[in-house]
C-alpha cells in the first residue's frame, strides 16, 4: 500500500538516494540539503511503500513581490519519484497532496521550474509569471499556481531562490 507522509529524518537517507537516481545526479540532493541547512524547508513529503521510499517533494520558502507587495510563496522542487515507479500516479499525488498542505498553510503561490507537460494539469502556467523577474523568467519550464486567487496578478515583480538554487 502507498503512503504520503511527511519526512522523518531517518528517511532522508532515502530521499537524497531517490533524487539522485531520478535525476541522474547530484544537484537535487544538493539542493536538498542546503535548503534544509538554511532552515527553507516548509514542507517535505514522501510516498512510502513499506519501509521503501519511492517519491518525495519538497517546498521551501520563496522571495516573491509583485507590485511591490510581498507575496508568500514557496517554490516547488525537487519532486522525484523512483525511476521503475514513475507513470504510476506517484508524482501527481505528491504535488496534489503538498498543495493542499501548503494551501492550509497560509501560502498564496507555488512557482516550479518543471516539466511542461506535466505541471500545467494542476494548474501551473508560465502566463502566470511572466511578469516576474527572475533567473528562470522567459523559460516555459518557469511557472506559478495562485493559490489564493491574483496572488500573481500584476503589472511587473520579482522573485529570488535561495542561494541553494544557484550554489
Amino acid at each position: 500500500m502507498t503512503h504520503v507522509v511527511l519526512e522523518k529524518p531517518e528517511q532522508r537517507a532515502q530521499v537524497l538516494a531517490l533524487n539522485r537516481l531520478a535525476f541522474d545526479g547530484e544537484e537535487e540532493a544538493r539542493i536538498i540539503e542546503a535548503l534544509t541547512r538554511d532552515d527553507l524547508v516548509v514542507l517535505s513529503l514522501v510516498v512510502t511503500e513499506g519501509e521503501k521510499v519511492t517519491g518525495h517533494i519538497l517546498f521551501s520558502r520563496l522571495e516573491v513581490e509583485v507590485d511591490g507587495r510581498p507575496v508568500k510563496a514557496v517554490a516547488l522542487a525537487p519532486m522525484a519519484v523512483l525511476p521503475d515507479h514513475q507513470n504510476k500516479g506517484i508524482g501527481s499525488t505528491l504535488i496534489r497532496r503538498g498543495l493542499d498542505l501548503v494551501t492550509a498553510r497560509g501560502f498564496e503561490a507555488v512557482l516550479v521550474v518543471g516539466h511542461t507537460a506535466f505541471y500545467p494539469r494542476f494548474g501551473f502556467s508560465a502566463e502566470a509569471v511572466r511578469h516576474i523577474a527572475c533567473p528562470f523568467q522567459g523559460h516555459e519550464a518557469f511557472m506559478g499556481l495562485e493559490l489564493k486567487p491574483d496572488t500573481l496578478a500584476g503589472e511587473s515583480g520579482a522573485c529570488r531562490y535561495p542561494a541553494a538554487f544557484t550554489l
